[in-house]
């Protein structure tokens, strides 16, 4: 068959009836929205819907695939226990799925009672998937469901991923439906301008079906507007990369500071005999950046340079390269090496005061550290090293403050201790733009709950790039 439904939709339980109750009113215009939108969806005469959540088990290295044969789940902890859903997987297509995704080198992690019980996984559907459905079965669906959560995978993996739904969905009997579940900026505020620059380029890029600019909204941006759900319209979007799609938005508001967009997309050409639509645009996507990529190393600093030739050769189990002698004479300081691969950070790892005898000996283990001894990410594989980007913070020596009005998040790093716990956090961080903020962030990597007492310590430091 053929997918014949697109869609994103918004999904704060505060728009089923059930849970706004005498909110309602401030979201009506999407709650009209969404009636619309599933009954344009039901016109299409879907057998099965694939919903994309972000709030399901989301993996740093895999899309997680629902396999379980019956579904269940309710808005319960939304004080809505009477909407509940008890559908049918499509099991079929799951499979099919898995084997496109495999086939296009698209990690894929598939959800049993094995894997859900090994990693403590809730066999209930997420509310990212919940209210969607609710509209949909409102409108009239009783087919079948297919749950998959986004993924923290580079993008270019995202949206080959939509071309792999859409290749398994091709091959399966059914009419299916294809729902991008995705709330926008959480940072509509008048003194966040972000959440709204965010909220604008998705609207337009969706709007004018311009995916070469969805596929490029800046990783910063995401970050500064909070955003809930770029991953999962990345992910449909892949789908729907022919000629000829048609893309429609019904809403767009924010009325809690959280934009909520209702659109569909419907049509497009069949790919010609051994087209893959999709490849020639990521092809590009991927040349660009590393274009860039490899424009930034042409002007890299001499630390730097060291930092990244030190975790390529450790990780290709090459010698080390020797030390600069600017960096083997200088006077020894605390350095933290961050990482990042497409503007997501890949690791991070550094040292408050100096370990070592020179500042170049504290970089060489300090970026071998970032690479493979983050606990939050797997370590730094080969075939990532052309797309990773480096920086490196030199620390001055540290300074005790009395109160949060001498932080600065833009000038200073600060320390956070009680007792034995301490949390650091480097000054000029995306997203980070008030002290408060930036205390509350140092607090949760310390483990020191917030309203304990702590010593505040600030510290500059001198970022090469």
């Amino acid at each position: 068959m053929t997918v014949v439904f697109g869609g994103v939709a918004p999904h704060p339980p505060i728009i089923v009836p059930a849970v706004g109750g005498r909110s309602l009113p401030r979201v009506q215009k999407t709650v009209d929205a969404m009636r619309a939108w599933a009954k344009a969806c039901l016109e299409q005469d879907p057998e099965t819907v694939i919903i994309i959540s972000p709030h399901g088990p989301v993996f740093q290295d895999a899309i997680a695939v629902t396999a379980f044969p019956r579904l269940k789940g309710d808005l319960a902890r939304f004080n809505a226990p009477e909407v509940k859903a008890d559908v049918e997987n499509d099991l079929p297509l799951v499979s099919s799925i898995i084997a496109q995704a495999k086939r296009r080198g698209v990690s894929v992690a598939v959800i049993d009672e094995s894997l859900a019980k090994r990693f403590s996984i809730e066999q209930e559907l997420d509310h990212g998937t919940m209210v969607p459905f609710y509209f949909l079965r409102e409108a009239g669906f009783s087919g079948k469901v297919v749950p998959i959560a986004m993924a923290l995978l580079p993008r270019e993996e995202l949206f080959r991923f939509g071309i792999a739904l859409r290749e398994a969905i091709d091959e399966s009997p059914r009419r299916v439906a294809l729902i991008a579940s995705s709330d926008l900026s959480h940072r509509l505020t008048e003194d966040a301008p972000a959440g709204q620059a965010f909220d604008k380029a998705i609207e337009r890029a969706f709007g004018l079906w311009e995916l070469d600019d969805l596929l490029n909204i800046d990783e910063s941006l995401c970050e500064k507007a909070g955003e809930c759900g770029y991953r999962s319209l990345l992910m449909m979007a892949g789908a729907f990369d022919r000629p000829g799609t048609k893309s429609r938005i019904y809403s767009y508001e924010g009325p809690f500071g959280v934009g909520y967009l209702v659109g569909s997309v419907t049509g497009g050409e069949e790919a010609g005999e051994g087209t893959v639509m999709g490849e020639g645009r990521l092809s590009r996507y991927i040349q660009e950046r590393r274009a860039q990529i490899e424009k930034s190393r042409a002007g890299e600093s001499v630390i730097v340079r060291f930092a990244r030739q030190t975790l390529e050769a450790h990780v290709c189990k090459k010698p080390l390269p020797p030390i600069p002698a600017e960096l083997a004479d200088a006077d020894p300081a605390g350095v933290f090496v961050s990482i990042k691969r497409q503007g997501r950070l890949r690791g991070c790892i550094g040292t408050i005061s100096p370990t070592q005898e020179s500042l170049g000996e504290e970089i060489r283990q300090n970026a071998i550290s970032a690479g493979t001894e983050d606990r939050r990410f797997f370590p730094v594989e080969e075939d990532e090293l052309d797309e990773l980007v480096y920086s490196v913070d030199v620390l001055m020596p540290e300074e005790p403050v009395a109160s949060m009005k001498d932080l600065d998040p833009q000038r200073y790093g600060v320390i956070v201790r009680s007792g034995r716990q301490q949390g650091l956090l480097l000054p000029m961080l995306d997203g980070v733009d008030t002290a408060e903020e930036q205390v509350s962030i140092a607090r949760q990597k310390a483990g020191i709950p917030a309203g304990k007492d702590v010593a505040l310590s600030r510290f500059e430091v001198v970022r090469y790039r």
